[in-house]
């Protein structure tokens, strides 16, 4: 069983800066694939960024190309997600889900095997 905790989720205005961030349990947090999603009431969740075992890969959804940064420090079983130049659209309550299967980084909602209660962002106009 793997664990998920996200935190830093707040209110901002936009074009503000946000990180959240999201702690994992287990000895072998180094080893997995780890995912940013995001959703909002009446719709489906949707990817946001993804980051595999070694850091080396990174996805990005287009829509937060250029703005969103996600990294992870294995040595803190932490991956993060730096959230800059928010805009109101960005409001959403974001998860964080971990692919421990083979480590990839995949924007494929269907291939995290674990997920954490989310965190609330919201980005005032």
């Amino acid at each position: 069983q793997v664990q998920l905790v996200e935190s830093g989720g707040g209110l901002v205005q936009a074009g503000g800066s946000l990180r959240v961030s999201c702690a994992a349990s287990g000895r072998t947090f180094s080893r997995y694939g780890m995912g940013w999603f995001r959703q909002v009431p009446g719709k489906e969740r949707e990817f946001v960024a993804a980051i595999g075992w070694s850091g080396e890969t990174r996805y990005y959804a287009d829509s937060v190309k250029g703005r969103f940064t996600i990294s992870r420090d294995n040595a803190k079983n932490t991956v993060y997600l730096e959230m800059n130049s928010l805009k109101p659209e960005d409001t959403a309550v974001y998860y964080c889900a971990a692919e421990t299967h083979w480590g990839i980084a995949t924007i494929l909602l269907n291939d995290y095997d674990y997920w954490g209660q989310g965190t609330q962002v919201t980005v005032s106009s």
